[in-house]
């Protein structure tokens, strides 16, 4: 029997272009006024990730008053007032719990928000770690921010692909990848690599989209400046997972995952609603992101149950 085929979207960039110091001093002014109350409510109503939300700010600060290398503002204020919107609070809470308490020795992350090996490198203070992320421009922000927060020199940074990753095989305690296999192509051939890369009894956590039937979104440029445009200038973005997607692609070579959980909109096109216009409107209110969260989305317990998009979280032990 073939499998059903598969819908495509395609999206129009509309990116922001930096924002003057007007508009910077409206945000910060606004999120200093709004972000407390707008937290209060969203801890209220249970939301996941404040805590990884909590420890950005405790971060922002630390880089404000004493920082070990050059950081630009603008970042700083995004760590203290916005740092996490919708799914994310979900997806980095879902890693935090699993390994802020626990002793890791080396430690492998896959283009991960960076905040996320940020913080877990400033509460694992004996880790070293080994970041992967091919987008050359990304990777420099990476380092500046390790150098301000004075963890660079626990770091190997690689500017490759996965598959090209120069690191030994079966030599990692945690690998973790949120977020990012469903920009790959090669989506298999990387979750190989990574099962390669990890030790017996070791611990990969990862994340990607998902829904109750897999889709593709294609866009008009390259977002990560990594792929090439197709002939009709549509460049791969990113696929959602269904559960056969993810027994074929993921299951197939890990086998199921130890613990995993499934975090989605209530509605159907919300998150994507909430992207076009975060990606349009310069005063987007990013202060209501927790609360919005905690309204707008909700856990689910299997794939087919999800009435839009939505992100699944899995943790998995190599035998």
């Amino acid at each position: 029997m073939n499998p059903p085929e598969v819908k495509r979207t395609y999206l129009k960039s509309s990116r922001l272009g930096p924002p003057t110091p007007f508009q910077m001093a409206a945000l910060a002014l606004a999120g200093l006024l709004l972000v407390p109350p707008y937290w209060l409510l969203a801890w209220l109503r249970g939301v996941p990730g404040l805590q990884v939300r909590w420890n950005c700010v405790r971060l922002g600060v630390r880089l404000l008053l004493r920082r070990q290398g050059p950081i630009d503002l603008k970042t700083i204020l995004i760590l203290i007032l916005y740092p996490l919107d919708s799914t994310r609070h979900f997806e980095l809470d879902f890693a935090w719990r699993a390994l802020a308490n626990e002793p890791i020795g080396k430690y492998l992350d896959i283009s991960s928000p960076r905040i996320f090996f940020t913080l877990l490198l400033l509460q694992q203070k004996a880790m070293k770690a080994e970041l992967i992320n091919p987008d050359k421009a990304d990777l420099a922000e990476t380092r500046k921010m390790l150098q301000a927060a004075g963890l660079l020199e626990r770091c190997g940074l690689h500017d490759c692909l996965v598959a090209d990753a120069p690191l030994n095989p079966a030599s990692f305690d945690v690998i973790t990848c949120i977020s990012v296999v469903e920009h790959i192509p090669e989506d298999r051939q990387a979750i190989q690599k990574l099962w390669e890369l990890l030790k017996p009894g070791g611990r990969l956590l990862l994340t990607v989209p998902c829904a109750a039937q897999t889709s593709e979104q294609y866009i008009d440029r390259d977002e990560f400046h990594v792929l090439e445009p197709g002939k009709d200038g549509y460049v791969f973005m990113q696929r959602f997972y269904d559960a056969r997607l993810l027994q074929e692609r993921i299951f197939s070579i890990t086998g199921p995952p130890r613990r995993q959980a499934i975090y989605g909109e209530r509605a159907p096109g919300l998150f994507l609603r909430m992207a076009t216009r975060k990606r349009t409107d310069r005063y987007y209110p990013f202060w209501r992101e927790p609360y919005m969260t905690s309204l707008e989305y909700t856990e689910f317990d299997s794939l087919e149950a999800l009435p839009g998009e939505g992100a699944v979280a899995m943790e998995f032990i190599k035998p």
